[in-house]
């Protein structure tokens, strides 16, 4: 079979393909799971402190940086 004669015969089939598993996939996500809710793990609380983060790391020189 030459290929180069059937081009645009290999080419339709890949699109309705791909055609056709886009709508499936979309209908999966259609009729699937909703996204569950977000948790939420932080709770404000009034009167307290802000949470602070300190990082005590060096910068990297522009000789060390070049060298990663």
């Amino acid at each position: 079979m030459n290929i180069a004669k059937h081009m645009e015969t290999i080419f339709l089939a890949s699109v309705v393909i791909v055609g056709a598993t886009s709508m499936a996939s979309a209908a999966v996500a259609r009729i699937g799971h909703a996204a569950p809710e977000p948790k939420v793990y932080a709770v404000a609380v009034e009167g307290a402190p802000m949470a602070v983060v300190t990082v005590s790391a060096k910068r990297l020189s522009a000789a060390e940086k070049a060298a990663l």
